[in-house]
């Protein structure tokens, strides 16, 4: 039970760190409600799902070449910047209810996947923080344990979520329109500003 419970704070404590897919839901929830920012986080676990299984099966390799790093940067730039851009651009129409259902569920579900899969940050950060906990739980556990608390750690991955889309949502219903303009400029710059930073070590690494 105790090694059941650190997995599911491990989950908690990887997902809480603000990033983009932190910063993308919250632009949503106050923008277009509950659903749509949870759907961003969602899209950012399943990227998560892909990596780790990657990780699991040794595959993970061929994504930290430094050719997938540099293409990996590049993307992961240009739909950060285009995210950012998009939501200081929809700031001014986040007071109409009507806005929610101005973009699709699946468009949500689709960036944050997007956002998280070409983010070389977080297959270096799995790649280190589950690399090093899956190779210290199967020298200790069996294959159904370890797949066990792999599930647990989700199961905290997937409860930050939900806070996370139930917070950007109750802001839509309690702040007043310019808090809510407020917070979206600011997650649209930090989107930019992540953005910004991974063109940046693109750069560098074309240069390297």
């Amino acid at each position: 039970m105790n090694t059941l419970l650190s997995f599911l704070l491990l989950g908690l404590s990887l997902s809480a760190p603000i990033g983009p897919i932190n910063a993308a839901m919250l632009d949503r929830g106050i923008k277009r409600g509950f659903l749509h920012a949870w759907l961003v986080g969602m899209g950012g676990m399943l990227a998560d799902v892909i990596l780790i299984i990657l990780i699991y099966f040794g595959l993970v390799h061929f994504l930290t070449t430094p050719f997938m790093k540099t293409f990996l940067w590049l993307f992961g730039c240009f739909i950060l910047l285009y995210s950012g851009t998009e939501s200081l651009i929809g700031d001014g129409k986040i007071k109409g209810e009507g806005y929610r259902t101005a973009e699709t569920l699946a468009k949500s579900f689709f960036s944050g996947f997007i956002m998280a899969v070409t983010s070389p940050l977080s297959i270096l950060f799995w790649l280190g923080i589950y690399g090093s906990v899956l190779a210290e739980t199967i020298a200790i556990f069996d294959r159904n344990h370890v797949l066990l608390y792999t599930g647990m750690m989700f199961v905290g991955i997937l409860m930050w979520d939900i806070a996370m889309a139930s917070l950007a949502s109750t802001f839509r219903r309690f702040l007043t329109p310019r808090s809510l303009s407020a917070i979206s400029i600011v997650s649209g710059l930090s989107l930019i500003g992540f953005g910004m930073h991974f063109g940046i070590k693109a750069f560098h690494a074309l240069l390297g």
